[in-house]
C-alpha cells in the first residue's frame, strides 16, 4: 500500500473526495517530518512513535578496495511500533 492507496481507503471510508483524502494524507506526513526535524517525538497512541535519531560520523571501508572512508554524520527518522500493534502482528 502506498500513500495514494491509503488516500483512496480514507476517501471511501469517510465519503470524501480522493483529492481531499490525498491532501490529508500528505499533510499528516508533512507534519510528522516537520515535528521530527524540530527534534519532537510524534506518538500516535496505539500505533507507535516517530522520532529523530542522530548518527555520528564514523569510519567505514570501501568494500571494493578495502580503503578506509569517512562516513558523514546523518539524521534518520525512526519508528517504533506500539505494543498493541506488535501483538496484532505476532498473533
Amino acid at each position: 500500500m502506498n500513500s495514494n492507496d491509503l488516500a483512496e481507503c480514507l476517501a471511501a471510508e469517510f465519503d470524501i473526495s480522493k483529492v481531499s483524502a490525498r491532501i490529508v494524507v500528505q499533510r499528516v506526513l508533512t507534519t510528522i517530518v516537520t515535528a521530527a526535524t524540530n527534534g519532537e517525538e510524534v506518538a500516535l497512541s496505539g500505533f507507535g512513535k516517530f522520532k529523530l535519531r542522530v548518527l555520528p560520523a564514523r569510519e567505514g571501508r570501501n568494500p571494493a578496495t578495502g580503503e578506509k572512508v569517512q562516513i558523514a554524520a546523518s539524521r534518520r527518522l525512526t519508528f517504533t511500533t506500539a505494543k498493541a500493534v506488535r501483538n496484532k502482528l505476532n498473533s
